[in-house]
């Protein structure tokens, strides 16, 4: 056999063997495999290039299937009970025959790179009932509070036939807007009594949330979440008018208590209906698609960038480590240098 005809049919089993494996993949989680949903979302995950392929492939048969679900971002600094307000708000999901997937950021490790990954283990409930789908996810370098392929993940669940995806992220922060760019509606979590709660979230959170729940308002601190509560009622009134004319709600709840944790799913449910009636989260959607491929653009625009220019990337580095460069001159000199190999 000719190299030629040899390499052809290499090119061929190997095309062959990869259909096989995104169709076995897709077919799976299409009927409710949570196996080939976890393996699914591992593919996307992956860095590497044959991997991508694969995954691209993949997402595009989910697509059709996609876009049914109501998405959700629960957010709120450590401690203020985001898991255990999941684990709770899930049985009532549960409880309406509904499936649900949850999304669970974990931060990342600047220096080992490490996660605890250990939302899952505080959900027990959810984590053993058969339609919940729970993924742990590490956040890697990536900012926006969100892992790298958040988006992705959320089709997947959806092309699996998971009717609300939560997002749960890593805690409250600038960076945590990018959660808002892939859900529907965002959900604070507040911690009363832990000093000035105006000042526990940004301006920015506050602006994006459609509502705040003050958490753990039971025993001693039941006056006090009724304060945080009139407190943030009374600053949200200085922020602008959202663009759906939606008014955020505040309220309180207790996991424990198990306190107007009802209530949430009834907000956002009324929320849902009302936005989608007027095409709200329509246009939205297709907004978080342009936004999520100029942001990809930028990214990979970004990654090439140093791929190519890593050998002046490195001398540079060493000119700054020496003093003998401002790091703003050479980024200038790396341009300019750019544009010259360019033309």
């Amino acid at each position: 056999m000719k190299n030629e005809q040899l390499d052809f049919w290499i090119k061929q089993r190997k095309d062959q063997k990869r259909k096989r494996s995104v169709e076995t993949l897709f077919n799976g989680l299409r009927s409710g495999n949570n196996s080939a949903l976890s393996a699914a979302i591992t593919l996307i995950e992956s860095s590497l290039e044959s991997d991508k392929v694969l995954a691209n492939e993949l997402i595009k048969k989910c697509l059709p299937f996609s876009g049914n679900a109501i998405r959700i971002a629960i957010t709120g600094i450590p401690g203020v009970g985001k898991s255990s307000f999941i684990e709770e708000f899930g049985k009532i999901i549960i409880g309406e025959k509904k499936r649900l997937s949850i999304l669970a950021i974990d931060p990342s490790s600047i220096k080992s790179k490490g996660s605890i990954l250990g939302d899952k283990t505080r959900m027990d409930f959810l984590s053993t009932s058969e339609n919940v789908f729970i993924r742990p996810t590490a956040t890697g370098v990536t900012l926006g509070g969100v892992a790298r392929n958040t988006r992705e993940s959320i089709l997947l669940c959806e092309a699996a036939n998971y009717n609300v995806i939560v997002v749960e992220t890593v805690g409250v922060g600038q960076s945590e807007i990018s959660a808002h760019s892939m859900v529907d509606f965002f959900l604070v979590l507040m911690l009363s009594g832990a000093g000035d709660e105006l000042q526990g979230i940004k301006r920015g959170i506050m602006e994006l949330a459609d509502a705040i729940l003050i958490t753990k308002a039971d025993g001693q601190n039941i006056n006090l979440a009724k304060q945080a509560k009139q407190q943030i009622k009374n600053a949200l009134h200085l922020f602008p008018a959202k663009e759906n004319n939606w008014t955020p709600i505040t309220e309180t709840c207790s996991s424990k208590e198990k306190l107007n944790i009802n209530l949430a799913w009834e907000i956002i449910n009324d929320f849902f209906t009302i936005q989608s009636k007027n095409g709200w989260i329509k246009s939205k959607r297709i907004e978080q698609q342009i936004q999520a491929f100029n942001s990809t653009l930028q990214s990979e625009i970004y990654q090439d960038f140093l791929r190519k220019q890593k050998e002046s990337i490195n001398h540079l580095e060493n000119e700054i480590k020496q003093n003998k460069i401002s790091p703003y001159q050479a980024v200038e000199t790396l341009l300019m240098k750019n544009l010259e190999t360019e033309s």
